[in-house]
């Protein structure tokens, strides 16, 4: 398998990982670090591109990064750790620290949320590894995106883009198609810290207000609300995921607990 390990400090780690010989005592798989990224501030985000041999960096110097994966079919124990390969490089992407960055399903979008309240959506070029043509600044925040993600079809062929974070505790439904945002999806009562899907038209919201939020965008609304899902009556919900079959919701939490939900079941 191959994992990326990203952290809010300054640089971003590419390790390979194999199993382990089974008469190693330990029985844990051996972790290469093969490149590391370093930014001069911290590194907020890190996202791979659908096709797998790219990924995006954004950090707090306001720089995006686009990078090469690097080849780990040949690594050795005595490996030594390089510089990834920079494919693009942009200083001053935004007015304000890069938080959070998304691709589309077929990887020809990336989107960035900002401190400075806006969103950036660019067209993304696989062959030349670059953004081409315009690109959109979404301005209806009024604080801190903090997440975003994309859903894959907007009915009209065209993917839309939820974007999310601190201010006014909505949830942004923009058609990339016309860059316009629709819809703002409203019910929390605190900062949006984590968005996700797993494909169709579902996706959830985890936030300052100890509770996730599954939302439909085919019904527009808050189909679910699982509330104080960590001990010791809640803790802000951090990041949040759901498995492929949507049975399963796992969140991780300020209070450094992380809790696997059985959603149908509600326990």
């Amino acid at each position: 398998t191959q994992e990326t390990s990203e952290d809010t400090s300054n640089n971003v780690k590419m390790v390979a990982s194999n199993n382990g010989n089974p008469e190693d005592l330990a029985g844990k798989p051996k972790v290469i670090k093969v490149t590391t990224l370093e930014d001069v501030q911290a590194v907020r985000c890190a996202e791979f591109h659908p096709g797998g041999k790219l990924y995006a960096v954004g950090s707090n110097s306001k720089t995006l990064r686009i990078c090469q994966y690097p080849s780990v079919s040949e690594i050795q124990a005595d490996h030594e750790t390089y510089q990834p390969t920079v494919l693009f490089k942009r200083t001053k992407h935004h007015k304000g620290s890069i938080y959070c960055l998304a691709w589309s399903p077929k990887g020809d979008l990336i989107a960035t949320g900002s401190n400075d309240k806006t969103v950036k959506l660019m067209n993304f070029n696989t062959g030349t590894a670059g953004l081409e043509g315009s690109e959109n600044d979404l301005t209806m925040h009024d604080g801190t995106v903090r997440d975003c993600c994309f859903v894959e079809d907007g009915g009209g062929g065209s993917p839309l883009l939820l974007s999310a974070g601190a201010g006014d505790c909505k949830v942004y439904v923009t058609d990339c198609h016309t860059v316009t945002p629709f819809q703002a999806m409203t019910g929390h009562t605190g900062h949006i810290l984590s968005l996700y899907t797993w494909g169709g038209a579902m996706f959830v919201s985890g936030s300052q207000d100890k509770s996730v939020r599954f939302w439909d965008l085919r019904t527009r609304g808050c189909v679910n609300v699982v509330s104080q899902v960590s001990g010791g009556g809640g803790s802000p919900v951090a990041s949040c995921g759901v498995d492929p079959s949507g049975r399963l919701l796992v969140t991780g939490h300020e209070d450094a607990s992380i809790v696997l939900h059985d959603i149908r079941g509600n326990r």
